[in-house]
């Protein structure tokens, strides 16, 4: 049912100036997941997680870098995101590793632990807010992804995108927040139209140029999530036969995260006409 997602997941356009630029241990952790170096993601944030315990922040981050360890490990980004053969992407079910589903979900169970006893302080804290946000995202990838628990998997889009929802009303320059209602948009745009009538009679959105828009402002003002805007635009962008438009984004991505192999492969595929490029 998904193709795409927000995690997932963990795993990050019109701009290709901002990047994330490393100066706290925070962003850091977040260069090392999208360059597939998840051991230094981890360590740093546990670095991270005893200057700041309080911050739900550093446990769903290290939820991300369990998830996007896992998705690389399983090939789901490369089946999901980027491959043409259609074996692949309806290869056997997959075999999530209970250990990692095990730390995954503990690091989750902490940040929303602790997003809720910031939220009871402060029920207008953004950072709590925006962890929340983050972890439904990362949970539902991951159920839609790993487990094909497609089901369930749209009922946590929904509350994040909902919180998204809530988090931007009050704060429209919470740009990585966007990605949780763009996502969900340009996603389920994809699917057929009576799927789509559907999803929106049951509360999803489903339009694919609202999904575009609001994948482009995390893309060009975002932070931790930029990097995954670009990817999604990207896509979208191969799925259109862009192929200048996707090229461009691919490159930067290349550029940025060169320990990430998933840019330069599908750039490569492109600069291949015999190959077509139908993702």
């Amino acid at each position: 049912m998904f193709r795409l997602s927000l995690s997932a997941a963990l795993l990050a356009l019109a701009s290709m100036a901002q990047s994330l630029a490393g100066s706290t241990p925070l962003d850091d952790a977040y260069r090392f997941m999208y360059n597939l170096q998840f051991e230094n993601a981890h360590s740093t944030l546990r670095d991270y997680q005893r200057l700041y315990p309080n911050d739900p922040m550093g446990p769903v981050s290290d939820a991300a870098a369990y998830l996007f360890a896992e998705f690389d490990r399983l090939h789901i980004l490369q089946a999901e995101f980027f491959t043409e053969d259609n074996s692949f992407r309806h290869a056997a079910k997959l075999n999530p590793d209970p250990t990692v589903k095990r730390e995954f979900e503990a690091a989750m169970n902490r940040a929303q632990q602790l997003s809720a006893r910031a939220l009871a302080k402060s029920p207008n804290d953004r950072n709590a807010q925006f962890a929340d946000i983050l972890r439904l995202g990362l949970h539902s990838d991951y159920l839609a992804l790993a487990e094909k628990s497609y089901v369930a998997a749209l009922s946590e889009m929904k509350q994040g995108r909902a919180l998204a929802e809530s988090l931007l009303a009050a704060d429209p320059s919470y740009y990585d927040a966007y990605v949780a209602i763009g996502a969900e948009n340009y996603i389920l745009s994809q699917k057929p139209a009576p799927v789509r009538w559907l999803l929106h009679m049951t509360g999803s959105a489903t339009d694919k140029s609202e999904g575009i828009g609001k994948l482009r402002l995390t893309a060009e003002k975002g932070h931790y999530l930029m990097p995954y805007a670009r990817l999604l635009l990207a896509v979208a962008a191969l799925r259109d036969k862009d192929l200048g438009q996707a090229k461009r984004l691919l490159q930067g991505l290349a550029r940025e995260y060169p320990s990430n192999p998933l840019y330069s492969q599908q750039l490569a595929r492109i600069a291949m006409p015999d190959q077509g490029n139908n993702p």
